[in-house]
Parts: C-alpha cells; structure tokens; sequence
C-alpha cells in the first residue's frame, strides 16, 4: 500500500536498462545498485513512472553516426529491456524517449508514452507536484530530467544512493549533483524520505 506522505508525488525510475548496467553497451559503475533502492521505494508512492532510452539502430547519438556514444539501447534489444530485478509489478505508466533517429535527449520530460503523451501531462493528470528521481545516470539524464522538472515548476528530490554517474571525467557527477542542488532540488536518501532512522 502506498504512504499517504506521497499522494501528491512520483517515483521516476531514470532509464534503469540493461545497457546501462554491469555487462551491457554503455555501463554506469555499479548501475545494478540503484535497483534495490528502487524497489524499496516502489511501494511507498501511488504513482511509478518508468522511463527509457529507446533509440533506433541509425540514432543519431551513436558513434557509427558521429555522435559520442556505441551503440546502446537499441529499440526491441535486451540491452533496451529495464533491468530484470527491478520491480515492475506497480508501475504506473512507462515514457521513452529519443526514439528516432534525429531526436536526441537527455531529459525525460522529451520523451511519451505509448499514446503519444508527454511525461509533463501524465504527470499533471495525476496531479503530482513533487518528483523523486532515482536512476541513471546522474551526470545524463536524471540530471536533465531534474533540472527540467525544477523549470516545470515540480518540486524535485534526487534520491542520492539511488542514483549512479558515467564520470567521463571523475567529477561529473558531483558536478551534476551541486548544479541540481544550486537549481533547487532537494538532495535526500533513501533513509531520509522513507523516514527511518
């Protein structure tokens, strides 16, 4: 059941994919660990959000087409799949994003659902006013997706064990999480907002 505490927020689960975890094409450090954290949030909130990258084979990020990255994430790939051990039995609704081949994006907030609607209106129709963010990584997209939920007028908690970096450079990560925090996000734990000691 969910806690009542969160009735007017949401859970987003930033790209927790294959490909972004140990053993897949684009690998955050320790990407699988932000799962437990996950799935022991899951429950307190009344609505989950999944997000993805969902890129075609051609996407404009890749290296083989003069973007930064190999290959990752490719649409209908295991490696696109969400991670096998997070808990997808209470999800709410799932959005996808850089989906074709000249789109790019970081934030989630450019990404949709099934039905064509963004992740801002399934959000306001379900009345949420405060996101926590978890996932990865936290120098890319949840950094995106935070600072766009700040310019959304959301108010934003990054959850900071649920979270891991790519660190292209060492410090990106502390570096995305002093920009969110100077933004105005609310930097937590776990611990913290499931109020356990």
């Amino acid at each position: 059941m969910s806690d009542a505490r969160f009735n007017d927020s949401v859970l987003v689960l930033v790209d927790i994919q294959n490909d972004f975890c140990p053993g897949g094409a684009l690998a955050v450090r320790e990407g699988d660990q932000v799962v437990p954290v996950a799935n022991r949030l899951i429950p307190r909130f009344p609505v989950v959000v999944t997000t993805q990258d969902w890129h075609p084979a051609d996407h404009c990020s890749f290296k083989t087409q003069g973007g930064p990255w190999p290959p990752h994430c490719v649409q209908g790939s295991r490696g696109a799949e969400l991670h096998p051990d997070l808990d997808q039995s209470r999800i709410t609704f799932h959005v996808r994003k850089a989906f074709t081949r000249h789109a790019d994006s970081y934030s989630e907030f450019a990404g949709a659902d099934g039905q064509g609607r963004s992740l801002d209106d399934l959000l306001r129709k379900h009345e949420v006013k405060r996101l926590y963010v978890v996932g990865l990584a936290t120098d890319y997209c949840v950094r995106a997706t935070v600072l766009d939920g700040l310019q959304h007028g959301y108010e934003v908690f990054v959850i900071t064990d649920g979270i891991r970096a790519v660190n292209v450079h060492p410090d990106d990560g502390a570096k995305a999480l002093a920009e969110m925090k100077q933004a105005g996000a609310h930097l937590v734990t776990s611990k913290e907002v499931l109020a356990l000691d």
